[in-house]
């Protein structure tokens, strides 16, 4: 995979993961907790694409380090997003 490839990915990733913050947050003044985890999905999605394009581009010791990061960061996304589907779950009830 090309470089530029990885990048629009995780351009792709990040705007859509930035338009359900939006989305979220613009929903009700409740789901203020449903925000700050849905902007902690934001962030660790950001951060696992650029961990994954440094990976892509990277020596092999680097490499292996980067991909790790990724995996951490995509956990803490998944777990995040989660939480603020709950969050906001539990504001609309």
């Amino acid at each position: 995979m090309a470089p530029s490839h990885i990048w629009r990915i995780s351009l792709n990733k990040y705007l859509v993961a930035l338009g359900m913050v939006l989305a979220v947050s613009t929903a009700s003044a409740q789901v203020g907790t449903a925000a700050k985890e849905a902007g902690k999905a934001t962030a660790e999605t950001a951060k696992q694409g650029v961990e994954a394009t440094k990976g892509a581009v990277t020596s092999q010791p680097d490499s292996t380090m980067h991909k790790a990061k990724a995996k951490v960061h995509k956990a803490k996304a998944k777990h995040a997003g989660r939480s603020a589907k709950a969050a906001v779950k539990n504001a609309t009830n």
